[in-house]
């Protein structure tokens, strides 16, 4: 067997590679690692199983600092998006084998084409898993509170749009106190899905503390929304039992997380201004049942009033007739009062009349001069005749005289 330096079989693969090799290749590929060091940025290139995600193959890359610049003028807003751990990209790469240093590839270009499409394709699968799992309408079920006090933000600590949101709810102009908690988390690169769905699920332990909870992120290039098409994100913000309004700062992009969300805006701005909004409408809506409270009170007391008015004066004329009703009775009786004492002293006097004449009948006197006679019995008179005895002495009154007798015998 023929035995080789080290040196002499690295040289071998060096020149293989730049016989087969001598121009740049396009590589897909995911990026594991980036480290920028002097100017220059370092990759740790990967490629995963599609079915298990076990890496299969790795090599390490490198972006020289008058390469990194170039890149950065053609590609000023997407380009710090791409190199991202967890990106899968399409890069232009020169093979370069070094005895000495080994494998490396040198960066020239990268496709964003390859990653937005990635990505894209990528949000269609998610959306399409959401949808048959449905969980895109479950957290717009959740009524939304008439005020908002306590409201939960899911942002990172540094974020620009955090701080013009936190102004303006402050600063607003109706001196509402709002109760602002933030939840710091990661918002871009590959942990960024994992750290606010981790964040999300501490919210949640405290859903009945929350009356909103709002994800705020300031602006950036398309590809920072990566982690807002991510599965696991998108299906714990539809998951969670407090309604959730994003205000991730893209004015004509849309993620998944916006769909699902109870409520999707703009920019952070917009969600101050919606929620400021929202607890005017309630203030608004209060002034106006009191102004409506206040007319119908008002309106009640006029009506009270002018029954009251109605009822004294109905009361005042209703005396009135009373009383003229009984000056006529009285005037009448007073016209009438002389004829009554007249006829009355005439039926009394009838009455005395034939008093006087039963009691002239009822005279002893009269009785006698009809014929009867009082019998009495030493002065007393006699009723019946079991008062009398044989031989008692009694007296007979007569009208004209008295006789004195002896009772012989007596007869019943």
């Amino acid at each position: 067997m023929e035995t080789h330096t080290l040196f002499e079989l690295n040289e071998y693969i060096r020149r293989i590679l730049a016989l087969n090799l001598a121009e740049a290749v396009w590589i897909k590929c995911e990026i594991a690692q980036v480290d920028m060091a002097r100017g220059h940025c370092f990759l740790d290139l990967v490629e995963k199983d599609g079915q298990g995600g076990d890496i299969i193959a790795r090599a390490n890359a490198v972006i020289w600092e008058r390469q990194l610049r170039s890149l950065k003028k053609k590609l000023p807003q997407q380009l710090p998006s791409l190199l991202q751990e967890g990106m899968e990209v399409m890069l232009c790469a020169r093979v370069d084998f070094n005895e000495r240093y080994g494998l490396k590839l040198i960066i020239q270009d990268i496709d964003p084409a390859f990653t937005l499409g990635q990505l894209e394709l990528q949000k269609r699968q998610t959306l399409e898993r959401l949808q048959k799992e449905n969980l895109l309408q479950k957290n717009k079920q959740y009524p939304l509170p008439l005020v908002w006090q306590n409201i939960a933000v899911l942002s990172s600590q540094n974020a620009a749009g955090l701080q013009d949101f936190i102004h303006q709810i402050e600063q607003n102009p109706y001196q509402y106190k709002i109760n602002i908690h933030l939840y710091d988390a990661t918002l871009q690169g590959s942990a960024a899905a994992a750290s606010m769905a981790h964040q999300l699920q501490k919210i949640a332990l405290k859903k009945n503390k929350w009356d909103v909870v709002v994800i705020i992120r300031g602006g950036g290039a398309k590809l920072d929304l990566a982690p807002f098409n991510e599965y696991r994100l998108c299906k714990q913000i539809a998951e969670l039992p407090v309604p959730l309004i994003t205000g991730i700062g893209h004015e004509t992009d849309e993620t998944i997380a916006d769909l699902v969300a109870h409520t999707a805006l703009k920019t952070p701005t917009a969600v101050a201004d919606y929620i400021l909004n929202h607890n005017l409408a309630f203030e608004s809506r209060i002034m106006e049942i009191e102004q409506q409270l206040r007319w119908i009170v008002q309106a009640q007391l006029s009506q009270h009033q002018l029954r009251l008015q109605e009822a004294e004066e109905q009361l005042s004329l209703l005396i009135q007739r009373q009383l003229v009703r009984r000056q006529e009775r009285l005037t009448a009786l007073e016209q009438q009062l002389p004829s009554l004492i007249k006829q009355h002293i005439r039926t009394h006097r009838l009455v005395l009349e034939q008093i006087e004449k039963i009691a002239d009948l009822l005279n002893v006197e009269k009785t006698l001069e009809r014929g009867y006679t009082l019998l009495t019995k030493e002065g007393k008179l006699i009723r019946s005749i079991d008062e009398l005895e044989e031989g008692t002495e009694i007296k007979a009154r007569l009208a004209d005289g008295s006789i004195t007798s002896i009772v012989k015998t007596k007869e019943v």
